[in-house]
């Protein structure tokens, strides 16, 4: 099988988000040394970053491909417009994980995403930048319709994740990040 990751938040270095892609990343391709993996990132500034990452975990499965667009551009193109299909980036892929920013449209893939947390929908005025909203609200409504499969932080997330989007808690697993 082949297997899309978006790598994008690494580049947040010290952040939780950053530090679970990360380290679910390493995790798996130690794991898996039989599926094919292509690890995508999109950074306009931080491209180094992403190369990196890559040359921490690259091996004969895994593939690199970054896209040179701010988070900014990749919310307008797919949570916004939901256009142009990750595929168009990794080539061919049956499965893609999406991070936690953006949810880019799938031709064939099936899709799989994680959710952190849903305190954008339980408490969206403990937000100071109301982008973080707006951007994640987007997002979900895409990932309802189109993730197959949701990894959830917590069971609590979990519940949230049903009762706050609606989405079966068949498609849903909690899965505790590790250390």
């Amino acid at each position: 099988m082949r297997f899309g990751i978006d790598i994008s938040q690494v580049v947040y270095e010290g952040t939780g988000v950053g530090n679970y892609v990360r380290e679910m990343v390493r995790a798996l391709l130690a794991i898996d040394k039989t599926n094919e993996y292509i690890l995508f990132g999109s950074s306009l500034r931080q491209r180094h970053k992403l190369e990196q990452f890559y040359e921490t975990v690259k091996n004969s499965n895994v593939r690199l491909r970054i896209l040179p667009f701010p988070p900014k551009f990749l919310d307008l193109l797919w949570n916004r417009l939901h256009i142009i299909p990750i595929e168009t980036f990794t080539g061919p892929i049956d499965v893609f994980w999406s991070s936690d920013w953006t949810q880019p449209p799938l031709k064939n893939a099936r899709g799989i995403t994680t959710i952190h947390d849903l305190s954008v929908l339980r408490y969206p005025d403990s937000f100071r930048e109301t982008n973080i909203v707006s951007v994640q609200m987007r997002r979900l409504s895409w990932v309802k319709k189109e993730c197959r499969y949701i990894i959830c932080d917590s069971d609590a997330t979990k519940n949230d994740t049903a009762t706050l989007l609606g989405i079966a808690n068949e498609r849903c697993a909690t899965v505790y990040p590790g250390l």
